[in-house]
């Protein structure tokens, strides 16, 4: 009875996920994450790590771990650098880079890629990317027709940086979906540096 209920519990966690970057390695959560944004939080995340944003301020707020003014649950899910030095990607102005996302469970609504300040969680310039809708429609997922360029897709590196993404961990590639139906934003972050 044991092993069926861990099987039960194994399968539930697999199908709540719902979307994150797969490649190049996105941000994890760690020791860090937890210090910043408590236990319950990073637990929720590495129980599902494309899980969405909505529920995690209700985890943080009762966990006497979280530290608002260290997470920002709405950047990056509130994962941070720290844990994720090991994996900061070096790219040049102009350079193409690769995207994959693995797609979970759909909720048809709007996408984009953007390069984000981290110390102001904004967007710098326009997004390299965007779905104003349409994007992981769950019709065309389940009928095998999900768009190619929602799941790999190459952005363009900007030539008008500066020196803003200079530094390890003041920038990220941030791929952001919301789910319009479910009313779910998700969130997923490449470390780099340009």
């Amino acid at each position: 009875m044991y092993s069926q209920l861990l099987s039960l519990a194994a399968l539930a966690a697999t199908v709540s996920g719902h979307g994150l970057i797969s490649k190049p390695t996105p941000r994890g959560p760690g020791d860090a994450s937890s210090a910043a944004c408590g236990s319950s939080v990073v637990a929720n995340i590495k129980g599902d790590l494309t899980s969405h944003v909505e529920g995690l301020p209700e985890l943080a707020a009762k966990d006497t771990g979280y530290h608002g003014d260290l997470c920002n649950l709405w950047l990056c899910r509130g994962l941070q650098y720290a844990d994720n030095a090991a994996n900061v990607q070096a790219y040049k102005p102009g350079q193409k880079v690769t995207i994959e996302v693995q797609l979970t469970i759909p909720h048809a609504g709007s996408a984009n890629v953007s390069i984000v300040d981290t110390k102001t969680n904004t967007i710098i310039g326009e997004p390299l990317l965007s779905w104003p809708s349409g994007y992981a429609d769950e019709r065309q997922f389940y009928a095998h027709q999900t768009p190619a360029n929602q799941t790999k897709f190459d952005v363009t590196i900007p030539e008008d940086l500066g020196s803003k993404c200079a530094d390890a961990g003041s920038c990220v590639i941030q791929w952001w979906w919301y789910g319009t139906g479910a009313k779910q934003t998700y969130e997923s972050c490449i470390d780099f540096t340009a």
